[in-house]
């Protein structure tokens, strides 16, 4: 916030103890919008889109359980035909109950993120109450909205979002477009670049009854299945052990499932895979 000479050292501006909206994107909007990402000075226009220099992220996949959600997300950022990271983080905790999945320009869905994550918990503060999961899905696709402008110069964030309904008690998925649109999805979703082998996966493991640790299977292949096709998304990397951030969200709350046992599953859709691969070949040898 700008310094104001007549505000005594030490006492915070009158705008911090006025009542208003339960909402602290309105707040910035009305107090120092400059701060918010969709409304930066527009970026300069050239013969290259601003986002063709930008790290992009990909790709995230989400699926129901019994008695939840499991949402995942492969470690590569790339920046054109360049790997720009190997070990980017994709999936955070919105809050207790949810969890948000980036993809698109990367730096900017970061920051989306951390936003969206301030917005729920200043609405918990003012309000003693959580927001309702639909609640947090508006309030998210009202912030795409405001990121327009810079989705239209090639800088677009386009989020997936879970969590577990408190009141219906089922984990529930929503979807966006650049400009705010909010679907809800059933069973299973997934977007970024290898969405499109990603839910061909999930169309042929997903199944009614998933427990949360075959819902974590189902997610990692998705995104093995993804690699296989799609040069942006990252498979996972044994000799680095980077694997992809899977997380569960159910009336425990989030939970990150830890490494060691995302290791274990990563290993034995390898070994499946393999012993697949093995099989193939020896059909296809000629009888000696």
């Amino acid at each position: 916030m700008p310094t104001d000479p007549l505000i005594p050292a030490g006492r915070l501006p009158g705008a911090f103890t006025t009542p208003g909206s339960s909402s602290f994107v309105d707040f910035l909007a009305q107090h120092a919008p400059d701060l918010l990402p969709g409304r930066r000075t527009p970026l300069p226009v050239g013969d290259v889109s601003p986002g063709a220099s930008a790290p992009h992220a990909t790709t995230i996949v989400a699926l129901s359980f019994t008695g939840g959600v499991v949402m995942a997300g492969d470690r590569r950022a790339t920046m054109g035909s360049q790997i720009a990271s190997r070990d980017i983080e994709k999936v955070f905790p919105a809050d207790d109950y949810s969890a948000v999945g980036i993809a698109g320009t990367a730096g900017l869905a970061v920051e989306l993120v951390r936003l969206f994550q301030l917005e729920l918990e200043h609405y918990e503060k003012i309000e003693g109450t959580l927001l309702s999961l639909d609640g947090k899905a508006n309030r998210l696709a009202t912030m795409i909205r405001g990121n327009l402008g810079l989705a239209l110069q090639g800088l677009a964030v386009v989020p997936l979002f879970a969590g577990y309904d408190l009141d219906r008690g089922a984990g529930r998925i929503f979807s966006y477009d650049v400009t705010g649109g909010r679907y809800e999805e059933h069973q299973h979703h997934s977007v970024g670049s290898g969405s499109v082998f990603a839910r061909g996966s999930l169309k042929k493991l997903w199944r009614p009854g998933l427990d949360a640790a075959d819902a974590v299977r189902v997610a990692v292949e998705a995104l093995v299945d993804a690699a296989d096709d799609d040069s942006a998304t990252g498979g996972p990397d044994t000799s680095r052990r980077i694997w992809p951030v899977v997380a569960t969200v159910t009336a425990a709350g989030y939970l990150r499932v830890p490494q060691d046992d995302l290791g274990e599953v990563v290993a034995r859709v390898l070994a499946d895979r393999a012993e697949q691969h093995a099989r193939a070949r020896a059909e296809e040898e000629p009888t000696r």
